[in-house]
């Protein structure tokens, strides 16, 4: 039997969601087939298997968090194929474990997946077991609990000696310590009887650790929140807790903007780009970070430093039906209009169809967050952390404006709002940086000036 650990699957990652598994108990996997897909903060990978083997258990669920070389599943090397009678008590073995643990999980006490693996692994109840700072259950409290479960004298029976962790509970979930020792002498460790009135003083505890658990009605729609959309919150929840934002907003004239653009549509076609606004703002933002280059960098807490990057990777949200992904345009500033538009369009397509590589997601330096015609008026954007600055487009509308003859005419106008972490970027600079994007797209004839 072979132990199957998530390997390294990237530089800094440490941990990996299993997002789905390729085989299951019983079936063959060839060497360097596809036996589970992980998802990272970076993306989303497939992992092979090392070996020709028999899939023989699963040691992590689609869902689980697991941390790099964490045991996830066990392969049988050698065995040509799964016989029919030998599938079936695999299956059943592995039902068995996963129907055991069903009154730990059903409650509202949170545990992270390889402190469940552990609890069913040792006998131990999870509810009344002391938290980390987010609630949270975590492998290292339920070695404290078998620790202290298995400190009784070898005369006692383990099978007696597990039970006793639960009689504990409410004084680890005051001192959040971990649960004594029970006593070694046997008139005391018989005593697993009185156990069902620590457990009503249990349930408190427990609900004091989780009070937002919600329970669905029976016409509710439930989505598991996994995959994409909690990576996203993790990310959403890290650069609003992390980054002192605050947001300036600028009206931007993009008259001859509208009209450059729309002279250049039928050129940009014919050598196969669908030319957009976007890449125009690209180059705008590019040159304005070169002359405000503060806004393009990064705070290194850890080192005491601000990192100030001299290239310009612009990432580019991108909805897709899984969640927002920041699809990067590498070296931006080396890239003509037209080559950034044709970029920006596979990147999009590659975010969307779940091809995008990991480097095509990693890198940024400065992000661009545009909804094109459902912009919508104002909006700030959160910062895609550990960047330190965010643009907001929104939508080009027709409006009536004052030329500089005071003549009343019709223009194009759209809105920009920037929103930049106050610990590194100054209100001052801030503005700057957005009034020379608003320089750059009023009057585009700028960018040939600076040499596109």
């Amino acid at each position: 039997m072979l132990e199957f650990k998530l390997p390294e699957i990237g530089e800094g990652v440490v941990e990996g969601e299993i997002v789905r598994w390729h085989k299951q108990p019983g079936e063959a996997v060839q060497a360097n087939e596809a036996l589970v897909e992980v998802m990272t903060d970076k993306a989303t990978i497939e992992v092979p298997s090392p070996v020709a083997a028999i899939v023989r258990e699963l040691k992590a669920q689609v869902g689980d968090i697991c941390a790099v070389e964490q045991v996830i599943a066990i392969l049988e090397v050698g065995a040509a194929r799964p016989a029919a009678s030998a599938a079936a008590p695999v299956a059943t073995a592995a039902a068995a474990p996963a129907a055991a643990p069903s009154n730990m999980s059903s409650g509202p006490v949170l545990a992270t997946p390889a402190a469940r693996a552990l609890a069913r692994e040792e006998g131990i109840d999870l509810r009344g077991l002391p938290t980390d700072d987010r609630g949270r259950i975590t492998k290292q409290d339920v070695l404290k609990a078998a620790e202290a479960a298995k400190s009784p004298a070898p005369s006692v029976a383990p099978r007696v000696a597990a039970p006793p962790v639960v009689a504990p509970p409410v004084a680890a979930a005051v001192s959040g310590k971990a649960p004594p020792a029970p006593p070694t002498t046997p008139s005391v460790a018989a005593k697993p009887a009185p156990a069902p009135a620590p457990a009503a003083a249990v349930q408190p505890a427990a609900q004091v650790r989780q009070p937002h658990a919600a329970e669905a009605a029976p016409d509710d729609e439930v989505i598991p929140f996994r995959g994409m959309r909690r990576r996203i919150a993790e990310a959403m929840t890290r650069s609003y807790t992390s980054a002192v934002h605050y947001t300036y907003v600028e009206q931007v004239n993009v008259t001859k903007l509208v009209r450059l653009r729309q002279e250049a549509k039928a050129a940009a076609a014919e050598q196969g780009v669908s030319l957009t606004f976007l890449p125009f703002i690209v180059k705008a933002v590019v040159h304005a970070l070169k002359k405000y280059p503060i806004v393009n960098s990064e705070l290194d807490e850890a080192g005491g430093r601000i990192l100030v990057k001299k290239r310009y990777n612009i990432g580019v949200a991108a909805a897709t039906d899984q969640g927002l992904m920041v699809p990067v345009v590498h070296g931006a500033d080396r890239l003509s209009i037209l080559e950034i538009g044709r970029e920006i369009a596979r990147l999009g397509e590659a975010a969307k169809n779940g091809t995008a590589k990991r480097e095509d997601l990693t890198g940024g330096t400065f992000t661009i967050s545009s909804l094109g015609n459902i912009g919508g008026v104002l909006a700030t954007p959160i910062i895609n952390f550990p960047e330190v600055g965010i643009l907001g487009v929104h939508a080009i509308r027709k409006t009536p404006i004052v030329d500089d003859n005071n003549n009343i005419v019709v223009g194009h106008l759209m809105n920009l709002s920037v929103s930049l972490d106050h610990r590194v970027v100054d209100g001052f600079e801030g503005a700057n940086f957005l009034q020379e994007v608003r320089r750059f797209l009023e009057d585009p004839n700028l960018l040939l000036l600076a040499g596109i």
